[in-house]
């Protein structure tokens, strides 16, 4: 296909990327409308394995802590991106934008590149996902969602996918729509049947857990502590994407429709992801559901509701995740041209063909998630938990410079508030939302963190041959300043030392 090589502002917004959505559409979305865009936005096809996810993690007891932790550390987060919206309108490339504009290029890049890399294995989690709901259809075949015939599978869908988001498009909001509805039709109707068949005696009898014997368990700090913390990269994961539910305040119709929008709709959302994860809980224990294949809402469907319910739900989720894969896979595709625009990526990525759509960032992103995919093949364990996993843990430093750059807002630019209570109010949202970003980064794990490190340490490439582009002649020594050069060699160290953990943990390993 012939690139244009046209700059990047000429390139397409797509639904839900950040910032552009209502730039010349101001007035036209009301209440209504901005509801199902940021449940949209925040709804994902990871809802269809959160009754497993979560009861691998914890018992009913220590998921209600979790979601309650999750619930309002979230919030902040939301309420982060919310404000910044509103106090820095011009800002229109999301999360980079605020992090390069905050802390500087350098940072900027590793957002830049870190956001990216984290949807990417995004990707590779829908390709899991995908081939393990095929797999119930035809037994044996797509074992785990990542054999050698899952990845020749999920491959084929990738580069299909390629192909699609290379002709550009300017129906993302249809593609969104059709996708939300598969996926919100399963999941209203398992909560549904499942609030039937719910038995409170089943409930409360493993509410802390079962022991060995099937005795319940009391509370115990200790253990439902770990169990909270385990369950909080779950709980990220199904967030992931929620800084597009705010970016659309200039597309509303009255300005407080996009508060009382994000309020509502985020509350909906919480609310249909904890009783997902609670309501089979009545019905099975803990350990029974953690023991279900993914996609897991399809099992419980099946063996309580009959072979309707499973294809229901796996019809639901196969349709949902292609077009969630397609509208994400063009939406991330986006941010290395942004980066490149600012001279913080490669020139190259500033190509666009002649349908308008970032030639090379699709390109680019489809090889890193063939490449993932191939890697996905030599998980050992549950393939589809390592990959939200590592998703989680390569957004968590995205979100916390946000809530940082709130907080530095606050405190230094007191005129872009309309008054003091509102300086305040973005205040603690940074400070809190901070903080809750804090301890996602602790629950992560040693081993989650490492395997970040060296991910980020594996993009440094790219922001060296950008700053030889910007500075030609210029020696090596000298792209960087000497802070800079301190910085780049403390992530090449860490990324060394998380390439060496990862191969000795286990997590890979030979099929």
């Amino acid at each position: 296909m012939a690139d244009s090589g046209q700059h990047a502002s000429n390139a397409p917004v797509m639904a839900g990327d950040s910032g552009s959505a209502g730039a010349g559409s101001h007035g036209t979305v009301g209440f209504i409308g901005l509801f199902a865009l940021v449940v949209s936005a925040m709804v994902g096809g990871g809802i269809f394995s959160l009754p497993q996810n979560m009861a691998q993690h914890a018992s009913a007891g220590g998921q209600i802590v979790a979601w309650a932790i999750t619930g309002l550390g979230m919030w902040f987060i939301v309420n982060t991106f919310r404000v910044l919206t509103h106090v820095k309108p011009h800002m229109q490339d999301g999360l980079y934008s605020y992090a390069r504009t905050g802390f500087g290029d350098f940072v900027g890049f590793l957002v830049a590149y870190g956001y990216w890399l984290c949807n990417c294995f995004s990707l590779v989690a829908y390709g899991v996902l995908i081939m393990s709901t095929l797999d119930i259809f035809m037994p044996g075949t797509f074992t785990n969602g990542n054999n050698v015939a899952a990845t020749i599978g999920s491959s084929l869908i990738l580069w299909l996918m390629l192909a699609v988001a290379l002709l550009g498009t300017k129906t993302g909001a249809l593609i969104n729509v059709a996708g939300t509805v598969c996926k919100i039709i399963p999941v209203i109707v398992f909560v549904v049947a499942l609030a039937a068949v719910f038995k409170t005696g089943v409930f409360v009898r493993g509410f802390w857990g079962l022991g060995a014997q099937g005795a319940s368990l009391g509370f115990d700090v200790h253990r439902i502590g770990a169990q909270v913390s385990d369950s909080m990269l779950v709980t990220l994961w199904l967030f992931i994407g929620m800084e597009g539910a705010v970016v659309v305040s200039g597309s509303a119709r009255h300005p407080r429709d996009v508060s009382r929008a994000t309020t509502a709709g985020y509350l909906t959302v919480l609310v249909l992801y904890i009783l997902v994860s609670l309501l089979p809980l009545g019905v099975y224990s803990a350990s029974q559901v953690a023991q279900m294949p993914n996609p897991s809402m399809s099992v419980i469907m099946e063996q309580r509701f009959g072979q309707w319910g499973s294809i229901m739900v796996n019809v639901g989720v196969i349709i949902s995740v292609v077009f969630a894969w397609l509208v994400w896979m063009i939406m991330i595709s986006q941010m290395p041209l942004y980066a490149a625009r600012d001279g913080i990526y490669p020139r190259s990525f500033l190509t666009t063909n002649r349908f308008g759509a970032p030639s090379t960032g699709l390109v680019w992103t489809a090889i890193t998630c063939q490449l993932l995919l191939i890697l996905c093949h030599f998980v050992n364990g549950d393939a589809w938990e390592v990959m939200i996993s590592i998703t989680s843990v390569m957004a968590m430093p995205c979100y916390l410079l946000c809530c940082v750059y709130l907080w530095k807002v606050a405190v230094r630019e007191r005129p872009v508030f309309r008054s003091a209570a509102a300086r305040r109010h973005a205040l603690a949202t940074g400070i809190l939302g901070t903080l809750f970003s804090l301890f996602l980064v602790y629950s992560a794990g040693l081993r989650y963190l490492m395997m970040a490190c060296a991910l980020y340490a594996v993009g440094l490439p790219l922001l060296v041959a950008a700053r030889r582009q910007r500075r030609p002649g210029t020696p090596l020594r000298q792209l960087f300043s000497h802070r800079g050069w301190v910085v780049l060699s403390l992530i090449v160290v860490l990324g060394v030392c998380g390439l060496i953990y990862t191969v000795h943990s286990g997590v890979f390993g030979v099929a």
